[in-house]
């Protein structure tokens, strides 16, 4: 039997999905714990955030937080909407003034992390959630088979 790309694809598309996930997540997470806790960068020489300043501090928290609940695959499709809405926030707010490009003003990663966590809350968590745990088998891969276009029927 020889599989074709399109059922190939099919097969491994909430793997690929999921791994994206995590990945990004956990790049998410590592821009909130180095705001909030000064680890993992060298850039701005381990310097905190202000506890309750605005935005940076809440931009953080949800970066810690929201990225450790999409990591995870816990509530997946509102932690990754309110990361994407952040992160447009952050465009808007920093970058964008700079210049119109991205690559003119510094936003590249607040862009990506937007569209990437848009994508994942409209398609959900993929394989490897620990939200698919609560749920009954028959649903979870009901939802996870789900095609993404709706059908006219």
């Amino acid at each position: 039997m020889t599989l074709k790309f399109n059922e190939i694809a099919a097969l491994i598309r909430p793997h690929v999905l999921g791994l994206l996930r995590i990945v990004t997540a956990l790049l998410f997470c590592c821009h909130g714990a180095s705001a909030l806790f000064g680890v993992l960068v060298t850039g701005h020489g381990g310097k905190t955030v202000p506890v309750g300043q605005w935005p940076g501090w809440w931009a953080a928290v949800i970066q810690l937080v929201g990225g450790a609940f999409v990591l995870l695959g816990l509530g997946t499709r509102i932690a990754a909407l309110l990361c994407s809405g952040s992160m447009a926030y952050a465009y808007f707010t920093v970058h964008q003034q700079h210049a119109l490009w991205p690559i003119q003003n510094g936003g590249e990663l607040s862009v990506l992390f937007c569209w990437v966590f848009l994508a994942i809350a409209v398609a959900g968590p993929g394989s490897l959630a620990l939200g698919s745990l609560f749920r009954p088998a028959a649903v979870a891969a009901e939802v996870a088979d789900r095609p993404l276009v709706m059908s006219g029927k």
